[in-house]
């Protein structure tokens, strides 16, 4: 299982920051060969399902979730979003949170912990460093773009 985790501050509201995080269709233009679908009815709250399906032809798999915890910033209150991964090839959770941060912007961390099948343990490492990076530039190009 790789664990990782990566902060990021933006020039925006926390409330902003979170509507662009969980525009769960965007998260499919951050990241590369990916499409992002929201399975259930809107509005996004607790039990909403996303699929992100990651690859091309026969190398692509599907990273099933759900939203478990949905508490959207509010005031001075953290927003937190939990999803839990339950796909056949990729396992585990991801917690985003976002907060206010120094001179109204917003600070935003994001926790994963994923595990693939068939991967083998002593690839975790890597897995949890090109993970952050994948993530870490999903973050980026996110909180960069209304």
């Amino acid at each position: 299982m790789a664990v990782f985790s990566l902060e990021r501050t933006a020039p925006i509201p926390p409330d902003e920051a979170w509507r662009r995080l969980t525009r769960w269709q965007r998260h499919g233009d951050a990241v590369p060969l990916t499409r992002v679908d929201v399975v259930t009815p809107p509005p996004t709250g607790r039990g909403t399902v996303i699929v992100a399906r990651t690859g091309a032809g026969p190398l692509a798999f599907a990273d099933t979730m759900e939203v478990t915890v949905w508490q959207p910033p509010l005031d001075d209150t953290p927003g937190r979003c939990r999803l839990e991964k339950r796909g056949r090839l990729v396992r585990g959770w991801a917690e985003i949170e976002v907060r206010p941060g120094p001179g109204g912007r917003a600070r935003v961390l994001w926790h994963e912990e994923l595990s693939v099948r068939l991967l083998p343990s002593p690839l975790d490492r890597v897995l949890g460093r090109a993970g952050r990076y994948v993530f870490g530039r999903a973050v980026n190009h996110l909180l960069r773009r209304p």
